[in-house]
């Protein structure tokens, strides 16, 4: 099953649409991973070590960071 974590951008109503339709979905939130207002290097970076999908609204930075991520060869959730 998909392991995700929501960014702090991602929207609310979804996360809750989505555990309504999905009770047992594996999703967590930064917010309450005690990580909120880390920069995304940083949720990137815990979401590797954690295995973790990312799940963003974020078009304008978050793309950046995961692509510098895989220049670097650094890892990404399998």
């Amino acid at each position: 099953m998909l392991q995700l974590a929501t960014d702090e951008n991602f929207n609310g109503d979804i996360v809750r649409g989505l555990l309504f339709r999905l009770p047992d979905l594996n999703l967590v939130r930064v917010q309450d991973l005690g990580i909120e207002g880390a920069i995304d290097p940083v949720v990137l970076a815990w979401a590797a070590q954690n295995h973790r999908i990312v799940v963003t609204h974020d078009r304008a930075t978050l793309p950046a960071f995961a692509y510098e991520r895989v220049v670097a060869g650094e890892a990404f959730a399998p």
